[in-house]
This record gives C-alpha cells, structure tokens and sequence, in this order.
C-alpha cells in the first residue's frame, strides 16, 4: 500500500507562526513610521498644561467699617455691582463740609467781580470831584488877579485840587486791581473756587466709594471679608474671575519649542470633559524665560555637582469663545495640548509693541463723573443771575 502524506511538521508551523508575527511587527512599525511621518511629526504635545485667568482682586479704595456684604463664592456678578458697602457716615459729614466751602467761594467771588461795577462808579465820582475841584480853582485864579479872592481860599482851591487827583489815583488803582482778579477768568475758574471744587470731588469720591463695584463681570471666589471688619485702602476682600478671559498655560520642554510659532493652531483637551470635547486654540506667545528664571529663589548651577535638568517654557494658548461659552473651564484645570508646528512662517516673540490696555474696566468710570456734576451743581446755585 501507498503511504499516506504527513501533516506539515511541529518546526514547519512554529516558523510559520513566527513569520506572522514578524510580518505584523513588521506592518505595525511601518504604519507608526508613516503615522509618524504624516501626522505625529509636525505635533508637540504635552499634558503640562494648566487653564489660567485673571483673579480680578476686589479692594477697597478707602478706609472703613463693612456693613453689608452684596455677593458670595461662585456667585455671577456683573461689571459695577456693588460688593462690598462700608460705613457712609464720616464721608458724608465729609462731603457737606466741602460743598459748603465750595459754595462760600463762589459767593465770594460773585461779590469780586460785582466791585467792578462800584469800583467803575467810584473812579466816575472821583473824576467828577476833580473836575469841579479844578473849576473852583480856576475861578479863583481868575478872581484872584482882579485881587477879589484872599491868598488863603485861592491855596485851599489848589489844595482841594490835589486831593481829588489823588482819590481819583486811589480810585483806579483798586478798580485796576479788581479787574485783575477777574478779567479773562470766568467764577469757576477763580483759584479759591477750584481749590473748593477739588475738595468736593474728593470728599464725593470719598462717598462713592463706601461702594466697592465688581471690576469686571465674573464669578466670585475668595471671598475673605466679613460683616463689621475695619478695612484699609488695598486690603484684599475678595476675588472676581471672568471665566470668559481665560487661556491655557502649556509647559513644553525646551527642545520642543525648535519649531513652535505664535499664531500655530492648537488641539486641547480637558480632564474635566475627556476626549468627547476638543477645543480649538492657537499660541499667542512664548514666555520670555523658564518658570526657574522668576522663581524668588533662581537655582544656582554653578556648583561642582551640577546635574542637567531639560527645562520647561510656558507657552500661552488663546481659546475659542465661543467653545468656552458652551464648555466652561475653571482657572487651574488639567489640560493636554497639541500644537501643529508644521507652518513656521509666524514669528517665534511679539515683533509690535502692544498699543493700548490689555484689560480694561469702566465700573468707576461713572463715580468721576457723578462728582463732577455735583460740583457743577453747587457752582451753578451759588452763581445767581450775575455770574
């Protein structure tokens, strides 16, 4: 009988199995090798990275005691909503004290410029004195060569003559000094009325701001002030942090930062949210030094057992509103960060200096300008129909 074929052998099947296992090492490696190639190269990633704000600090701008407190952690407040009320007492005593002085200034000087019109009249008196003084004289010259007048009545003319000359100099002199405190200058624009507006805006000001405003709109934390607490110009009461001016601090190694540009697009991704939220981003800018170099303490290197450490850059990251707006992130959250550096056309540090504030307020704009109307007010009441 024939011999019937034998199976491939235990060696053949263990060299096939491993020629599989090779060939997929083999294709796993090419395709992380291409992926590398096409996608990987032109990324820096890192999970060094942190949501950063800014923590907008609440602080008195005069002393006093607190009475009443307007919001509290992780409450929403808006740009001017009063936080924060002190004691009005002592400002407001303050307050009256300067606008009486305003008030008697210019009342002082209404009565400045109305001695021009008497002093006006003063001077046509004097001048008419004169004229008649001179009169009497020449008559009594006359008189006297027809020897009708006695030495003693012609020596009194002249006398008088001369007394009416020097009142009329006397006369125009102080006209002439009057004028010079008002001529070219309106009441609010006389010194001593300026020096009392000043200390009314002052004292105002002091008024207004037993009010502490919310700087910016934001959500509360750090609240640290309490009811009855004797507070000094400064003194950090609490914090507002607008979680719509938020961005992303990305700490990559130094020898990742060979190709990162400001203006690169950026892929993030949050703890708080996992992979199912991806923001978009871009690099606004490379710090100006490592974290160690403004440390309070800079590390010394220059010693006998010096160990390199690669160091980290913060590079700052810019968020998209929008995405912000319906996917919050708080101040200090784990990020992870992926940059494409594959465009390197935009400029490694800011090439124009920045123009104007970066971050701005207007929550005490309106307490200027409350004061000056109120100064405007006095001056106005007190001026009558003469100024």
């Amino acid at each position: 009988m024939a011999e019937m074929p034998q199976g491939p052998t235990r060696g053949a099947r263990r060299r096939r199995a491993l020629s599989f296992v090779i060939a997929a090492f083999v294709l796993a490696g090419i395709g992380w090798l291409a992926w590398w190639y096409l996608q990987a190269r032109g990324h820096e990633t890192t999970d060094n990275a942190y949501v950063g704000g800014n923590l907008v600090q609440v602080t008195p701008q005069v002393a006093g005691t607190v009475v009443a407190i307007g919001a509290d952690d992780t409450d929403l407040v808006e740009a001017g909503q009063t936080l924060v009320r002190l004691d009005p007492a002592d400002a407001g005593v303050a307050l009256a004290q300067a606008e009486a002085q305003l008030a008697q200034a210019v009342r002082a000087a209404r009565t400045v410029y109305a001695n021009n019109s008497v002093l006006d009249a003063a001077v046509a008196q004097r001048t008419a004195e004169l004229r008649k003084a001179e009169d009497d004289l020449a008559r009594r010259i006359e008189l006297d060569a027809k020897g009708m007048v006695t030495k003693e009545d012609l020596e009194h003319a002249r006398s008088a003559v001369a007394a009416a000359k020097a009142a009329l100099v006397e006369a125009r002199e102080r006209l002439a000094a009057n004028r010079a405190l008002t001529e070219r200058i309106t009441v609010e624009e006389q010194p001593s009325v300026k020096d009392a507006a000043a200390r009314v805006r002052v004292a105002f000001l002091a008024v207004a701001r037993d009010r502490i405003p919310a700087p910016v709109t934001g959500y509360v934390a750090k609240r640290v002030v309490q009811v009855g607490q004797r507070v000094a110009p400064g003194d950090p009461l609490m914090a507002v942090v607008p979680l719509d001016e938020i961005w992303v601090d990305a700490n990559f190694k130094e020898v990742q930062l060979r190709d990162m540009r400001i203006g690169q697009p950026a892929r993030l991704t949050a703890d708080l949210y996992g992979g199912r939220v991806e923001y978009r981003g871009r690099v606004a800018g490379l710090a100006a030094g490592t974290g160690g170099a403004f440390a309070l303490l800079p590390p010394q290197n220059a010693t006998g057992n010096w160990i390199k450490v690669v160091q980290r850059l913060p590079v700052r990251i810019a968020l998209d509103r929008k995405q912000l707006a319906s996917h919050p992130l708080r101040v200090g959250l784990s990020m992870e960060v992926d940059v494409d550096v594959r465009d390197t056309s935009g400029p490694e540090l800011a090439r124009n200096p920045v123009s104007g504030p970066v971050y701005a307020t207007r929550a005490f704009d309106e307490q200027a300008a409350a004061a000056e109307a109120r100064v405007r007010e006095i001056i106005t009441a007190n001026l009558g129909r003469g100024g």
